[in-house]
């Protein structure tokens, strides 16, 4: 006996995990996988052109490592990548553009292959974006997808629906404060939605099983709801009257021909996703529901 516990006693201890590198760690996707997987006790290292804005001062409280990462220098995004065990990945045209979207994306993931210690990415890209669906911000995202999938790295693909954080922002606020919800879809016809903190709580649910999950590209959303739902969850959620109002789709191409070619597609021929068989696959996960998700915020209304 004193021979086996003299054994157990000089077995080199276990080697701490290698972060997760978290991209977009200060927005809604990356924030909300950053706080799922730090709640999971894994170590994260959140990517940010600034360590020094409150997001990243929040997630350094969280324990959090910050990293300055910048996808137009790619010496930043080899140093902030150099260690790391996984990769979350994502991107965005919204502030630049689609081509602009692509090349930054693939630098990332030339990145990621370089450094040699990456062993899975995740890569947020949008439903039915391996569709040919003609939306120029979903395009772009599979168009990262392939070259992901030509790179000698294991992989998960992950497609979420509408985001239901996007009905709470500036634009959508301004409007539900004279008690008008504004959605481009006809009346009754239903969408796809998500929550952030599913979108994290999901990845970070595949990222803790890379064996499971490399190889698979899957769509993602807890629900499907209509624009007067959506409306009735905020009115109830914030105490205010709101009422659902369609939106012409050429009036939003006023805005932007990416968000209305979007919204055309929402229509016709629609997104899909079988959300009774994603739920029953993947029963561990908080499907957050659109009442749910309404309830926990707080409307400056």
């Amino acid at each position: 006996m004193t021979q086996i516990n003299k054994s157990v006693a000089t077995l080199p201890a276990a080697a701490a995990p290698l972060p997760v590198a978290v991209t977009g760690a200060t927005g809604a996707q990356g924030g909300a996988t950053a706080r799922a997987l730090l709640r999971a006790g894994r170590p994260v290292r959140a990517l940010t052109r600034d360590p020094g804005s409150p997001a990243a001062a929040e997630l350094t409280a969280l324990g959090a490592e910050l990293a300055r990462a910048d996808f137009d220098d790619p010496d930043s995004l080899a140093a902030a990548l150099d260690g790391t065990g996984a990769l979350f990945a994502m991107s965005t045209p919204f502030g630049t553009d689609p081509d602009t979207e692509v090349r930054q994306g693939i630098a990332l993931l030339d990145a990621a292959r370089a450094v040699g210690t990456v062993r899975h990415v995740v890569f947020t890209s949008a439903t039915n974006a391996d569709r040919s669906t003609g939306i120029p911000h979903f395009d772009s995202k599979y168009r990262i997808e392939r070259h992901l999938a030509g790179l000698d790295l294991p992989w998960t693909v992950l497609g979420p629906a509408a985001f239901l954080d996007n009905y709470a922002n500036d634009w959508t606020l301004r409007s539900l404060r004279d008690g008008v919800f504004h959605l481009p879809m006809p009346p009754g016809v239903p969408l796809p939605v998500i929550a952030a903190d599913t979108i994290g709580a999901f990845a970070a649910h595949v990222l803790a099983r890379p064996d499971a999950y490399a190889g698979r590209r899957i769509d993602i959303a807890s629900q499907w709801c209509t624009g007067e739902q959506i409306a009735a969850a905020i009115s109830a959620a914030s105490g205010r009257a709101i009422r659902c109002e369609e939106v012409p789709l050429s009036v939003v191409a006023g805005y932007s021909e990416d968000l209305a070619a979007m919204f055309r597609y929402f229509q016709d021929p629609g997104l899909d996703v079988d959300t009774d068989a994603l739920h029953a696959a993947h029963p561990d996960i908080d499907w957050q529901s659109l009442d749910t998700w309404a309830a926990a915020r707080t409307w400056d209304l």
